[in-house]
């Protein structure tokens, strides 16, 4: 069975160019909605997801109506694949996994689409390391100074209760525990 999905973004634009294409090419179900492509949560495209059956294929008027960047549209082309059906873009002949090309070209783009992941996570690995280099900290920051840190770990070390120094420094007593570590906590003061 043939399944169209058409989008626009907003209310005040139009479907009737989608839908006519759409009926043309011989959808019987079409799933319809107003909403921005970058959304994730578009219930009827997850509708049409939901609805898709072995054999089934997915019509779109053009890719940008269906996903808004490459990794996106791989995703969803791997959804309805999972699915046992095909995909197939009117306006981007190449975009049709019922041919053998089409499922070529949708592979090469995943490949380029890996790649690109590929060297971001590159980029970002080799800009932290120079980060840290340069002294940059990650992380939340510490809620307590070194000093406020030395002054809990000597208030433990003369029998004050972590509950006791929490109070005192105005912090969860965890984080009494975690600036304790270089105390041996077999040696703490009773936690209650």
């Amino acid at each position: 069975m043939k399944i169209g999905y058409a989008r626009v973004s907003t209310d005040d634009q139009r479907l009737d160019l989608q839908l006519a294409a759409l009926s043309e090419a011989g959808c019987r179900r079409i799933f319809q909605e107003k909403v921005s492509g970058v959304r994730r949560d578009r219930p009827e495209l997850a509708r049409l997801l939901d609805h898709l059956r072995e054999g089934d294929t997915v019509m779109v008027w053009r890719l940008d109506r269906l996903a808004r960047s490459t990794r996106d549209l791989l995703e969803l082309a791997e959804t309805i694949a999972e699915r046992g059906a095909v995909f197939r873009s009117l306006n981007e002949p190449w975009a049709d996994t019922t041919t053998s090309a089409g499922k070529m070209v949708l592979t090469v783009f995943a490949g380029i689409a890996e790649f690109e992941r590929s060297l971001i996570r590159e980029r970002t690995s080799a800009g932290r390391t120079a980060a840290r280099a340069r002294g940059v900290r990650f992380g939340r920051p510490h809620k307590l100074s070194s000093d406020q840190s030395a002054l809990a770990q000597r208030l433990l070390a003369e029998g004050r209760s972590v509950k006791e120094v929490a109070c005192t420094l105005r912090v969860h007593p965890s984080t009494i525990y975690r600036i304790s570590a270089p105390i041996s906590r077999t040696n703490l003061p009773d936690r209650t």
